[in-house]
């Protein structure tokens, strides 16, 4: 891959992604995989005036060892420096950059009861830090190529090949041409003025339907407000959560989902995948779920806590869309939600509230934004769906025909 243009997704991610700004800290999380590549982040950064660059480095075979052999008492303990380095966030806000490339079963065999355990024992210390950033901050979330990445969406190719043709894909999908920055301003556009649309309709509950036997009705917040694109803080700085996204997204009302979904794609979870499943809710409730591989693990998920078996996001995407033409299956959750529409259990945005900068997340909550400590999306877009809107009229208005827009 030419470095001019690995150069320009490095900047991309720094300028249009967290959009760093002058003397402001910025912590970067990689995996092993593109040191070269994670270096020119880091100078991009320094290069936008940042006043400090952290990398974090992860490898999950050392993850696979620290659950293997830590007790879970070990894993769950936050330390007192840990809770400082929290606060540290909390005070000087670094922008965030996630740069995935971890194999999809990576974690495959991990003791996950002992993981379950761990994270519930810290979450409940960790999760005032994180309400304090909430919407506060910048982050992006970005990709690179890993070998067993690329080996898994590219089977049976040499190595090197496989690892060019997801550079590729990566960026082809997002938007690395000969002008990323102007492509994104009019990405942005596109995704807003399908917003304004999708608000202006005032919309109370979307229902679900495909050839697949998903049948399901999710009900909304009347503050509720569709996002896409674009993001900005409550310090007033516009930045790109994901690279690449393609999706209109709003946060549903707990409580309000009736009927049975079915899952189109993998989801890759804590290094694992789970495929093949259908979730059935009641009174906004994951009551049953089934997968042909991964089940344990998808149960798992659904228990983490008392949110984590209710929705958090609905969001759409059409099946043109660059990802979904590519005919990639990644693998990744990063890619294959902007593939297809996709729903999320867990925690639900605020800034998909109105006025939310005007509310605290209490108030948020109480309007029925879901909270847990898990957010994870899944996939249930397919050329045969259709969804459509009942508005606060009583109007029902088609908002997805076979898989696309219907406006």
């Amino acid at each position: 891959m030419k470095k001019t243009r690995l150069r320009e997704y490095a900047r991309l991610i720094v300028r249009c992604g967290v959009n760093v700004q002058k003397d402001q800290e910025v912590m970067i999380y990689a995996d092993l995989d593109q040191p070269e590549f994670v270096k020119m982040v880091v100078e991009e950064a320094y290069k936008a005036k940042a006043k400090k660059v952290v990398v974090e480095w992860n490898y999950q075979p050392l993850q696979k060892l620290h659950v293997r052999y830590q007790s879970v008492k070990t894993l769950g303990t936050v330390e007192p420096w840990q809770e400082a380095r929290q606060e540290h966030f909390c005070q000087v806000l670094p922008a965030r950059i996630h740069l995935e490339s971890s194999d999809p079963d990576g974690l495959k065999g991990i003791n996950m009861e002992k993981v379950t355990k761990a994270r519930q024992m810290s979450y409940p210390i960790l999760k005032p830090y994180r309400d304090r950033r909430e919407n506060r901050d910048q982050w992006c979330i970005a990709a690179v190529p890993g070998e067993a990445w690329a080996k898994k969406v590219f089977p049976g190719m040499r190595t090197s090949l496989a690892v060019e043709k997801l550079w590729e894909a990566i960026l082809d999908t997002a938007r690395v041409t000969d002008d990323p920055v102007k492509a994104w301003e009019e990405h942005n556009a596109d995704l807003a003025r399908r917003c304004d649309y999708l608000n202006s309709l005032n919309i109370r509950s979307l229902h679900y339907t495909a050839e697949n036997g998903t049948d399901l009705t999710v009900g909304m917040m009347d503050e509720g407000c569709w996002r896409g694109g674009r993001d900005t803080s409550l310090q007033g700085i516009a930045f790109n959560a994901n690279i690449p996204t393609e999706e209109c997204f709003i946060s549903p009302k707990k409580g309000m989902a009736e009927g049975i979904v079915y899952s189109t794609k993998p989801l890759s979870y804590r290094g694992q995948l789970i495929e093949n499943f259908f979730i059935r809710f009641e009174n906004g409730k994951a009551v049953e779920a089934n997968a042909e591989a991964g089940e344990e693990l998808l149960n798992a998920m659904i228990s983490m806590d008392e949110g984590a078996a209710y929705l958090g996001e609905c969001a759409l995407v059409p099946q043109k869309s660059p990802i979904c033409e590519s005919g990639i299956l990644f693998y990744n959750t990063l890619f294959d939600e902007n593939a297809a529409c996709h729903l999320a259990l867990g925690m639900g945005y605020a800034d998909t509230i109105q006025d939310y900068q005007d509310k605290t997340l209490e108030q948020c909550r109480e309007m029925g934004l879901n909270d847990s400590m898990i957010h994870e999306d899944f996939m249930i877009g397919c050329d045969s769906m259709n969804i459509d809107a009942t508005c606060a009229d009583g109007k029902v208005v088609p908002i997805f025909r076979n898989g696309n827009w219907a406006f």
